[in-house]
């Protein structure tokens, strides 16, 4: 069995499917992370399009950016701002231009991954639930066996919902819940930095495991 996982650099479903026995590749236009080595650990870097006709893929799982899809940042669309800006951050028209850019390579992609049998893209809760359709689920690493907070939206196309495999409680702070990776205020603990989104952005190891329990049994 075959799979290509899009816009991945932390390896972590590749090395999920890896590991059950699966040919897994993952592609990005940055180098992987665990630096794979081996015929059943691959990564290419490149743009995930080019590679979608190169080989007979059995599944395939992507995760675009969310920079301008998230609506964690949907201030930032706005013409007139009352935050204070990072240098270098789009605005208003800037950000909604870049936006439209992110939908447009979404649905391109899903178009040319149709002769793929099973297909899963994830991303957070924003603009794709109107712009593209609703989400098929919503987990959380919780659910999963990690002690986090992350609600993460899949799209799937000849795939079951994942089953959640193991609750994870959080702690209660002033009667609202939090978990390990945030603060007792709600916020994110992951510190300001350049590598910052490439933290967040990582998948949780339980729900890699899932995906490659559950789907990687699936003929």
């Amino acid at each position: 069995m075959r799979i290509l996982i899009g816009m991945e650099t932390s390896g972590a479903i590749r090395r999920a499917f890896s590991a059950r026995g699966w040919h897994a590749v993952s592609v990005d236009l940055l180098p992987s992370e665990d630096c794979p080595m081996g015929p059943l650990q691959q990564h290419w870097i490149g743009d995930v399009r080019d590679y979608l006709d190169r080989d007979d893929w059995d599944m395939f799982i992507f995760h675009p950016s969310c920079t301008y899809l998230t609506s964690s940042a949907a201030w930032a669309f706005k013409d007139v701002q009352t935050k204070k800006i990072k240098p270098g951050t789009l605005m208003g028209a800037a950000r909604r231009a870049a936006r439209e850019k992110a939908i447009d390579e979404i649905r391109e992609i899903w178009r040319r991954s149709d002769h793929i049998p099973k297909r899963c893209m994830e991303n957070h809760i924003g603009s794709l639930s109107t712009r593209f359709r609703q989400p098929d689920q919503i987990i959380q690493p919780w659910g999963f066996g990690d002690d986090a907070s992350k609600a993460t939206c899949l799209w799937l196309d000849g795939l079951d919902p994942l089953q959640p495999t193991q609750y994870v409680a959080p702690r209660i702070v002033n009667g609202k819940k939090r978990w390990a990776n945030q603060t007792d205020s709600g916020q994110n603990r992951v510190a300001p930095s350049p590598d910052r989104w490439r933290v967040r952005s990582r998948t949780y190891s339980g729900i890699a495991k899932a995906m490659a329990d559950q789907w990687g049994n699936v003929p």
